[in-house]
């Protein structure tokens, strides 16, 4: 069953990135744009406005277009068929290269900040459970309402602010390496793996050193709305049938709480995995803060600079990963709870 259900979700996945795909197409072709008008300028000749369009290959039928897109056309060069994203209009360079050189940072930076913000945030969340209405319970509510009270633009500002312009102690926001360091071997995209991978702990841990405002001021924004998810869906697991009667049986506290902990994880699982899709895109505003070259700052100069084929890819390329995150959601919760897949 456990397989049938991940074939299903598979074709579910794959017809609705095709749908999205094609929607996306014809969507940006129906905004208020013209893409030729910014490559020749705002008065060029007849001639050189048609030689710029047939240039980007927009002086055809918009179905030709489609299909060339698509791979359908092989006469007209790879497409997405053929592993083709296509080339940039604004720099001339093929969109897959082009993100692989910044999806990979955004990757590293919201991968870190999931990761401490779930391992802080679960035990945090327990203990505002434990005593509903309690000292804890109340920290844990103020702060899961204040960490998500202003934008996150505005903490990373603050943070720069207050531990590298007063305290000190934090490198200035100047990406994800000094200026002065040379960056290690590319091989994964992301610095900390590829300064471990080409024996440089040196330059990882200046990494993880300049990584240390991004992935703070993502942990704090992230933590309270996880932090709230599991307190109140351990709050329900705790006076559940199930729970009670576990006590009434006289079974261990520890191991009572780590079933109603696994009761509880699924919706907190849930709400990560939604956010972490969110985020790929998201991460822009923290990425400008701090001057790291993300998909998301990628997405903002492809759509201000009308450069098509690269926003067909950054969405193909997130909303395909967003997909997977959401079949291993789908995996995770069948584990968790076999009927899932029934």
């Amino acid at each position: 069953m456990l397989v049938r259900y991940i074939a299903t979700r598979l074709v579910i996945g794959v017809a609705q990135l095709v749908g999205l795909v094609i929607a996306v197409f014809f969507l940006i072709r129906l905004l208020p744009a013209d893409p030729v008008s910014r490559l020749v300028g705002l008065n060029p000749s007849a001639e050189a406005y048609a030689q710029a369009e047939r240039q980007l290959g927009l002086d055809r039928p918009i179905l030709t277009q489609l299909l060339h897109y698509l791979g359908l056309a092989p006469e007209e060069g790879p497409g997405l068929l053929q592993g083709s994203l296509g080339i940039s209009w604004v720099t001339g360079s093929p969109i897959v290269e082009e993100i692989g050189r910044h999806l990979p940072v955004t990757i590293e930076l919201i991968t870190l900040s999931f990761l401490i913000a779930f391992v802080l945030a679960v035990p945090i969340g327990m203990l505002g459970a434990l005593k509903p209405g309690g000292k804890a319970d109340r920290g844990v509510f103020i702060y899961s309402l204040f960490a998500g009270s202003q934008p996150e633009f505005w903490w990373g500002l603050l943070f720069v602010y207050l531990f590298f312009f007063t305290l000190g102690v934090a490198p200035p926001p100047l990406g994800s390496l000094s200026p002065l360091t040379s960056p290690p071997p590319e091989i994964t995209g992301m610095i900390t793996v590829d300064a471990l991978l080409a024996g440089r702990p040196d330059t990882f841990v200046e990494a993880l050193h300049h990584l240390m405002l991004p992935v703070a001021t993502l942990v704090f924004i992230l933590s309270g709305p996880i932090i709230k998810m599991v307190r109140q869906n351990m709050v329900r697991a705790l006076r559940s049938d199930f729970v009670l009667y576990a006590h009434c049986a006289g079974l261990p506290r520890w191991q009572v709480a780590r079933y109603a902990l696994r009761a509880a994880m699924a919706p907190s699982i849930t709400l990560i995995g939604i956010l972490y899709g969110f985020m790929l895109g998201g991460a822009v505003l923290v990425e400008s803060v701090f001057s790291l070259s993300g998909i998301g700052q990628y997405s903002v100069r492809a759509v201000l600079s009308f450069d098509y084929p690269a926003i067909q890819g950054v969405v193909l390329i997130i909303t395909g990963i967003s997909l997977l995150i959401y079949l291993a959601l789908d995996l995770i919760h069948a584990v968790i709870d076999p009927r899932v897949a029934y």
